[in-house]
């Protein structure tokens, strides 16, 4: 076999975790914020008491541990190294899903939804909701390779993730799934229509409304428009700086963990519903092994570059093609970016599924794990 699929457990080197924790101890922090809020961006007391727990409560061998038990697995698509995890459900009729996670996410996102999607009898549900799961890192991200040449974007992911499946006995029948960037490669999924895809599942819609959209918009549309506009106006910075600039703060995410660290706890504190306050939602372990995704393989730098490929690609003005397959949209309450059922209409040619939760954020899958899996159950239920 030309590129075959080799177990890839995950250790990594006791010098690394030694320099991390060395580097840590030796953070020159910045002055405080001059005000009494985070419209500045992450407040120094938050960030440090985070870098207080990561060096004295966390443990990052027990994540280790986790990963390597989830079958954690490589191959090579396209001349790059692709990591992912590959979790086959007891029961024989599931339905092969590919989940992907964006930005500053990770395939550990998924964590609290793998049991139950893949063995949901053990989880109170049935065996006919039953799925195996492949979740890869992206290009750039956790142990998946950096792209040393452009071209690594939405598309030529999706075109990868169609190989992995026909690689693991996937491709006759199999089902998607994604938020933020893993949104759009689902979407650019969909509308590829490759062999095998039954439907696709999001928890975040990249679009922007039609102008007719605008003006006809209701109440509550309204207030979607609104809170899209203040993530455009203040809130996005660290998007326009991945897509026009990576490599300018790309030396201070490799060189620096809590500036790692502040960067990307800057998204989880913007776009959860935690009221700037992300811990109350997310475990705080769970948000360091996210970081630590990016620190130890040092993929902050090429993981933002996937905006410089990406950005002005998906996010396209007004209605375009609606998407052919089968679809299944789910709409968190704190997610920024949101849109109405009849706007979904718009853009999904078949859509199955949608619905409102009642709580969570961009990161559904780590805020609301248990509302998101049983809307992907829902979603898929009557395509098996």
């Amino acid at each position: 076999m030309t590129n075959p699929v080799e177990s890839f457990p995950v250790h990594i080197p006791q010098a690394q975790l030694d320099d991390l924790a060395q580097r840590l101890a030796q953070t020159r922090w910045p002055d405080p914020e001059t005000v009494c809020d985070s419209s500045q961006g992450p407040q120094l007391a938050r960030v440090r008491a985070l870098v207080e727990h990561w060096q004295n409560a966390y443990d990052w061998r027990a994540t280790e541990t986790q990963l390597n038990q989830w079958n954690s697995s490589r191959t090579e698509i396209d001349g790059l190294g692709i990591h992912f995890l590959h979790i086959r459900s007891p029961h024989p009729d599931a339905l092969p899903l590919l989940m992907t996670h964006g930005w500053p996410g990770s395939l550990l996102e998924f964590r609290e939804m793998i049991g139950p999607l893949t063995d949901p009898t053990a989880h109170g549900g049935n065996a006919c909701d039953a799925f195996h799961l492949v979740i890869p890192a992206l290009p750039g991200f956790g142990f998946s390779d950096k792209p040393t040449s452009p071209g690594w974007g939405v598309e030529k992911t999706a075109s990868a993730w169609v190989q992995l499946m026909e690689r693991l006995g996937y491709g006759q029948r199999w089902a998607a799934q994604g938020g933020d960037w893993g949104s759009a490669v689902t979407t650019a999924l969909g509308h590829m229509r490759p062999s095998g895809l039954i439907g696709i599942h999001l928890n975040m819609v990249m679009y922007q409304p039609s102008e007719d959209e605008i003006a006809q918009a209701t109440p509550e549309e309204q207030r979607m428009l609104a809170d899209a506009q203040r993530y455009i106006q203040e809130l996005s910075g660290y998007m326009k700086v991945q897509s026009t600039r990576p490599q300018s703060v790309g030396f201070a995410l490799a060189d620096s963990p809590v500036g790692l660290a502040a960067w990307i706890y800057a998204l989880f504190q913007d776009a959860t519903e935690s009221s700037g306050e992300p811990e109350r939602v997310i475990d705080i372990n769970a948000l360091i092994d996210d970081i630590m995704m990016y620190w130890l393989p040092n993929a902050g730098p090429s993981s933002i570059r996937f905006y410089w490929e990406g950005i002005g690609k998906t996010q396209k003005s007004g209605p375009t093609t609606a998407v052919p397959v089968p679809a299944g949209v789910s709409m968190f309450p704190g997610e920024l970016l949101r849109l109405s059922r009849r706007w979904a209409q718009a853009r999904f040619a078949d859509l199955r599924f949608f619905a409102e939760a009642e709580h969570g954020g961009h990161f559904a899958a780590m805020e609301n794990p248990a509302v998101l899996t049983d809307h992907v159950r829902e979603t898929f239920r009557s395509l098996r």
